[in-house]
């Protein structure tokens, strides 16, 4: 082994041993919000979370979990350890690929030198840790995330490639090949991402293969790599699935054998034929079908870890979606239809009308009494055909299924659109006016391409300004660089945000990583073009094409900046690249071996040593058990074998990870709303879990299978003028069906015959079950009595006042306070929080200060004082993202409720120590106190407090204040994106005039009432 191998195989591993520790040191210790509680909860148990699947992750994750040696509380940092060293091994690779791509270049102007070595390892050096220290790629490292692993796969295979293209002149080198297409198999059963490298893969092996390169050949190879793409993508997935279900269909239904006898007929043809093909190239010495048939059968082998996922399904585990147990339902699975379809190429504008509807797939259901798939849904009408007027090629503009993203597509596109005459159902005339294909691009170009994947891409490389999510207004989430002139001549004087907005986010880098990258890009285009179109596919396959094929609506859930690591991930190459092209620059006029060292020594200073130390503070997620203690507040808001319905990932997500990992209140049913528009789900509730009984639903399978029910029409008819009890709506639905369908020119519909439905309330049961407390009994209701609102419900809101109808009250009912009000169909009069959620109670309630519920004060304050769990939100010294932020402020607006009811209670020891407890965990340094202050300095001053009423005031001054300051002096069209923000802060410093005059305090209101007319002086003069 040559020096050169030995340094270079010891540098890797410090690389990334230095890299392990960083991501280990900064991981977060328990789950984290979004999908990793999930992701966390179905490894650990081996269950199965959302289409399309992470397979592989999970039994990797498990066997990390064992790691925690049955502490459960340590199983989700074990797994967010296996992402941290998934992201160090994506280090390591980096740092090979490049001192192999750097070597090359090396070589080109002689033989290896010392000052060329070093030169070499320094650029290894830098761009891998320059891709450690890189926002988007070290928020996913800390996490329980597929996104790591999906890294190391494509950095694997990118390596591999150009280990290949070294060794490929000698005997058996086709194994790297073999060895690549094993990787690519595996690492479908991560994410699909890793596909997007074969475009580089498939350029490696040309360049090598054919040593007149020409445009021609170039361009015939990349789309010959889109093809193999799409064989993989579109054809293996799917369809090794597809025909698997077509023999299972045969073998069961038409020749009468059990279950699973075609899915193991088939992969038994599969395996001979393989197996058959393999000995006939072998002995025909047809090398390369040989080679394909290998490749072939390692990526299937890699993907065969999709059958754990139907092996586990069949166990009937908790967490099961889309119940996958055979080949038919799995390939809906793979396929994701439970999420829809969008267009790429072609497609529909958002406005296109429909002209008619096509028909669907026929959806089977295995039925065990008959013995074969029976139909349970055929699918008829259930695709939409458009107008072709309205369809156009490459359409960006094309989702209609929320108000919002049309909103934001007039606004993203200037939308003005041409007239278009169109006949509506009933064969009227009208005009619609629909966008030009200008529009369409500037939509692409503005939103897609600038707002989602360059904004990102100079996080990375340039600097960041917060982050908040960024919209439009240029208000939060943009790039910047820590060069004022630069920045504020697009965001303008953004540098003088005051503290109370300050965001440890703020990381300036410079432009360095940027401009270094940029030396090394165009250094490559001159040297060694070959490798940069290598390097250059990977950049936009696994950057620009995801926005193509992603396809995006605005707004976003949130930033979706993590899908684009692995394209920062070939940018960090040209940056590592750079090094050496500075070295050669400058090595020819000054001493080589001095300019390597120097180089190499300023490159990691001012490259990776700044984007560690501005970095370090907002990714360092170590000591936050946040989500955690969300979680588990959830549940201890709920009574014993309390239903509670949630509806997003960040109020359903981390309460699975908490019951099914850390066993935290297994008697709670969780019931996500979302996913309640699914027949398995509804099914998988009504079987027993943990300690939890089945959710008492009475409607019947045929009642609520697929394509059933999905929406239910409000017909209302004239005779029914009082108010329609739920046990009878729903007794008619389960025995009399055909009572409540209906015939239409569209097809035949279901429909409720109205809109005001009631509960009649037995008071005996309700304080048998004690629902309500005794002292409060007078205060029950004869009936629940209330309108639902729209123009029907879907699946999951029938279902939900199916269970109202059935429950009898025997279990209590609660809402996540975060579900939103469309979840709670018009029942928030009966609402009283009792923490982080509403519980259902036969008491009507007028709403406190306009928000929802009554404050039942003994209940919440145990939960908030003694029971409730924190995650080390108190320590300064612990990150708070926006996410974590935003559940932060559900519990000061749980302390403020509580604080202001004990208030009003008189109970003024019991408030003051409620408006302390919330200061300590959230201090004004800590959260900045808005709006919600006001509650705590009024229950201050109710309960006889004013010293701590007028400290809060005095800070929330402050506040508004500064932030006023700041606000104003923003000009034009800046100016908009605070005009909300100045009129909140205008009205809070109104407010606490007004409250500080009833109080008589006369020094506080004057201050807020001389800073208001400051403020309000300005602003008349700037209108």
């Amino acid at each position: 082994m040559s020096s050169y191998t030995r340094i270079n195989n010891l540098l890797g591993w410090i690389v990334f041993i230095l890299a392990s520790i960083v991501y280990i040191s900064t991981a977060e210790p328990t789950a984290s919000f979004w999908d990793c509680g999930e992701y966390i909860a179905t490894a650990y148990k081996l269950q199965v979370g959302h289409p399309p699947g992470a397979p592989l992750f999970q039994l990797i994750g498990r066997f990390f979990s064992l790691l925690a040696f049955g502490d459960t509380s340590q199983v989700a940092f074990t797994i967010n350890v296996m992402s941290a060293l998934s992201s160090s091994f994506t280090i390591l690779f980096l740092f090979w690929t490049l001192t192999m791509l750097a070597r090359k270049l090396a070589l080109r102007s002689g033989d290896m030198t010392d000052s060329k070595m070093i030169a070499v390892f320094g650029s290894g050096v830098v761009g891998a840790l320059a891709y450690t220290f890189s926002d988007s790629f070290w928020f996913s490292a800390v996490e329980g995330e597929v996104y790591a692993m999906s890294s190391f796969f494509t950095a694997l295979v990118f390596w591999a490639i150009l280990k290949w293209d070294e060794n490929a002149d000698q005997p058996h080198s086709f194994r790297w090949l073999i060895f690549i297409a094993y990787m690519i198999g595996l690492s479908i059963g991560v994410h699909l991402l890793n596909l997007l490298a074969i475009p580089a893969i498939a350029m490696v092996y040309y360049f090598r293969k054919f040593k007149s390169p020409n445009v021609k050949g170039m361009i015939v190879t990349f789309f010959l790599s889109i093809i193999i793409l799409g064989i993989i993508m579109s054809g293996i997935i799917p369809w090794v699935v597809r025909i698997a279900s077509g023999f299972e269909l045969f073998f069961v239904n038409s020749i009468g054998l059990p279950f699973h006898s075609g899915t193991v007929i088939y992969f038994a043809l599969i395996i001979t034929g393989i197996v058959l093909g393999i000995r006939y190239t072998r002995k025909k010495q047809k090398v390369i079908w040989n080679t394909v048939l290998w490749s072939l059968t390692f990526i299937l082998i890699g993907y065969s870890s999709f059958f754990m996922l139907i092996i586990r399904s069949n166990a009937n585990t908790p967490i099961d979606e889309n119940n996958p147990e055979d080949a038919i339902s799995l390939l809906a699975y793979l396929n994701r239809e439970q999420y829809g379809d969008w267009p790429v190429l072609h497609g529909n504008y958002f406005n296109a009308p429909i002209v008619e509807h096509a028909d669907g797939n026929p959806v089977y259901r295995r039925d065990s009494a008959k013995g074969k798939y029976v139909i349970i849904n055929e699918n008829e009408g259930s695709i939409p055909v458009y107008d072709p007027d309205f369809t156009t090629i490459f359409p960006r503009m094309w989702n209609n299924t929320d108000r919002q993203y049309i909103n934001d597509y007039k606004k993203w596109s200037k939308l003005q659109g041409t007239p278009v005459e169109v006949k509506d159902d009933y064969g009227e005339t009208k005009v619609l006016y629909k966008p030009t294909f200008r529009e369409n691009l500037r939509y692409f170009f503005r939103y897609q391409l600038n707002h989602m994947y360059f904004r990102y891409f100079m996080w990375n490389f340039s600097g960041r300004q917060d982050d908040i999510q960024g919209t439009s207004d240029r208000k939060n989430g943009n790039w910047m660089s820590g060069i004022k002139f630069l920045d504020e001549a697009r965001l303008g004087p953004v540098y003088d945000v005051p503290p109370s907005l300050e965001n440890k986010a703020r990381n300036y880098f410079y432009m360095l990583p940027l401009l270094l990258g940029l030396i090394g890009l165009f250094w490559q285009i001159r040297k060694d073009y070959k490798n940069m179109l290598v390097v250059a596919l990977l950049f936009i396959m696994t950057g620009i094409a995801i926005v193509v094929y992603l396809n995006q609506h605005s707004p976003q859930p949130r930033e979706r900046d993590y899908a684009y690591a692995a394209s920062f991930y070939a940018f960090a190459i040209w940056i590592g690249l750079g090094v050496y092209a500075l070295f050669d620059i400058i090595g020819k006029k000054f001493n080589p071996l001095f300019a390597a060292y120097g180089v190499s020594a300023l490159s990691l200073i001012f490259v990776p040593g700044i984007m560690a130390k501005e970095g370090w503070d907002d990714h360092d997620r170590s000591g936050r058990y946040t989500a955690l203690a969300m979680a588990s507040n959830y549940l201890n808001s709920c009574a014993p074998n309390a239903i509670l319905f949630t509806n997003g990932d960040n109020d359903t997500f981390p309460l699975w990870y908490a019951q099914e990992v850390e066993g935290i209140r297994t008697d709670v049913r969780v019931v996500n709303l979302s996913l309640l528009n699914t027949e398995w789900y509804i099914e998988q509730m009504k079987r027993k879990a943990y300690d939890s009984d089945p959710v008492p639903f009475s409607l019947p399978w045929d009642q609520y299978k697929d394509g059933t029910h999905n929406f239910t029409y409000f017909f209302e008819n004239e005779n029914l003028k009082n108010h329609v009890e739920l046990r009878e709506l729903f007794n008619i639905m389960k025995n009399n069906p055909d009572k409540l369908k209906m015939q239409t020119r569209f097809g035949p519909i279901e429909f409720i015959p109205t809109k005001k439905v009631k509960l009649t309330i037995d008071k005996a049961q309700i304080l048998k079950t004690g629902t309500v407390s005794p002292e409060r009994a007078d205060e029950i209701v004869d009936e629940i009595a209330w309108t639902l609102k729209g123009s029907g419900i879907g699946k999951n809101h029938l279902m939900v006042l199916d269970m109202l109808a059935a429950n009898n009250w025997e279990r209590p009912v609660y809402f996540a306070i975060t579900t939103g009000n469309s979840a709670y169909i018009g029942l928030e009069d009966y609402f009283q929080i009792e923490g982080l959620a509403y519980r259902l109670v036969p008491i009507k309630n007028e709403k406190e200060g306009g928000q929802i519920g009554y404050t039942p004060t003994r209940i919440m304050y145990d939960n908030l004082m003694n029971t409730y769990r924190f995650g080390n939100i108190e320590n300064a010294d612990v990150y708070l993202d926006e996410t974590n932020r935003r559940m932060a402020m559900n519990i000061r607006n749980n302390f403020s409720r509580l604080a202001e009811a004990l208030a009003i209670e008189g109970k003024a020891d019991s408030a003051i120590n409620v408006v302390k407890k919330c200061m300590e965990l959230l201090p004004n340094h800590r959260l900045s106190y808005d709006f919600y202050a006001l509650t705590f300095a009024e229950a201050s001053f109710i309960s006889g407090d004013t010293g701590y009423g007028n400290t809060i005031f005095s800070d929330l001054i402050s506040n508004m204040d500064e932030q006023l300051e700041y606000y104003l002096d923003f000009e034009g069209e800046q100016a908009e994106a605070f005009d909300m923000d100045i009129q909140k802060n205008m009205a809070i410093l109104n407010h606490i005039r007004r409250v500080a005059a009833r109080y008589k305090q006369k020094e506080t209101g004057e201050l807020a009432g001389n800073i208001y007319d400051k403020h309000y002086a300005y602003i008349s003069g700037k209108r």
